[in-house]
């Protein structure tokens, strides 16, 4: 498998993932690198089916509509999100690209459209989970106590699994689901209401 994290403009992560074999890919968020996106595509010489975006919040959705035009991908969201998409996905629907296989995880909570992506030992988890943080639940369609139940599913996962976030926030850009389990404040043992007054807090 191939896989490639690109960040070309701003602090958005955007995400290529390829079957070396068949050289299908699927870019994840595309947002402002696609650019960057474009050129390694053609030099990789990648036939792109996919664009998926993990929530519909235009710094990552930036880039579908170029991506899309130049080649003939179809773009996929959660069934809730409200952009322009071919392909709806819901919990633990799987996108394949030759043989490799990416299942989707709901967890809603920055947004009520917001997806994680599992594949091959990785998790690209965009706006819900960053390295020592987590996304914030305080814009249109967020909701804290989803944020909740999305961040316990993501600890239940193996903690070898390399996390891979939507953005450039942390002091690195990935870690694994057990360094984020020690080190990430946010994913402290709490009841909810614990966590409802803790993501209240300035």
């Amino acid at each position: 498998m191939l896989f490639k994290q690109i960040k070309y403009r701003g602090d958005n992560f955007s995400y290529i993932i390829a079957d070396e074999g068949t050289k299908e890919a699927v870019v994840v968020d595309p947002s402002y690198n696609e650019d960057a996106l474009t050129l390694f595509i053609k030099d990789q010489k990648l036939k792109l089916v996919y664009i998926v975006d993990t929530h519909g919040h235009g710094d990552h959705t930036a880039g579908n509509d170029d991506l899309r035009r130049s080649f003939g991908a179809k773009v996929v969201a959660h069934r809730a999100s409200r952009i322009g998409k071919d392909v709806s996905v819901v919990e633990g629907d799987v996108l394949k690209v030759g043989k490799v296989t990416i299942k989707v995880i709901d967890t809603p909570g920055h947004t009520a459209d917001s997806i994680c992506l599992l594949v091959d030992g990785k998790i690209l988890t965009g706006d819900t989970l960053f390295i020592g943080e987590c996304g914030r639940t305080d814009l249109p369609g967020g909701s804290p106590r989803d944020m909740y139940r999305s961040l316990g599913k993501l600890k239940k996962l193996d903690d070898r699994i390399e996390v891979y976030p939507g953005h450039d926030y942390g002091s690195k850009p990935c870690s694994t689901i057990g360094e984020e389990k020690r080190t990430n404040y946010t994913l402290e043992d709490r009841t909810l209401e614990e966590f409802l007054e803790f993501m209240s807090s300035p």
